[in-house]
């Protein structure tokens, strides 16, 4: 008589079918972490160098940065106090996209391409 030999807990768990289901899941786990897993972490553009501060442009939407050392160039004004953008797409960056400074210093919504 024949009696077949017992398959230890071992090598049970080492069957193809269950190696594949842990491959899965390893796998997808991976892809969870991968698409999410860094979106906790922001990264974000200062607008200027760690010595500089932005001016604005007179007249248009253009920016840029000047030295702490130096005055704004002709054509650019220093941004009104409080309203200063410091990193890229902040509050303050969006919106003097939309908005300049005239020659008098006011606030004015950006004149139309034309």
């Amino acid at each position: 008589m024949y009696l077949p030999r017992r398959t230890s807990r071992a090598a049970a768990a080492l069957r193809p079918g269950r190696v594949r289901i842990a491959a899965a899941a390893l796998v997808s786990a991976a892809a969870v972490v991968a698409l999410t897993g860094c979106s906790g972490f922001e990264y974000t553009e200062n607008i200027c160098g760690s010595d500089e501060y932005p001016v604005l442009s007179v007249g248009s939407t253009g920016s840029s940065c000047v030295s702490d050392k130096e005055e704004p160039p002709a054509g650019s004004a220093r941004f009104p106090e409080g309203k200063v953008p410091k990193e890229v797409d902040d509050k303050w960056d969006v919106y003097w996209a939309t908005h300049t400074l005239d020659k008098d210093g006011n606030i004015i919504d950006v004149p139309a391409a034309g």
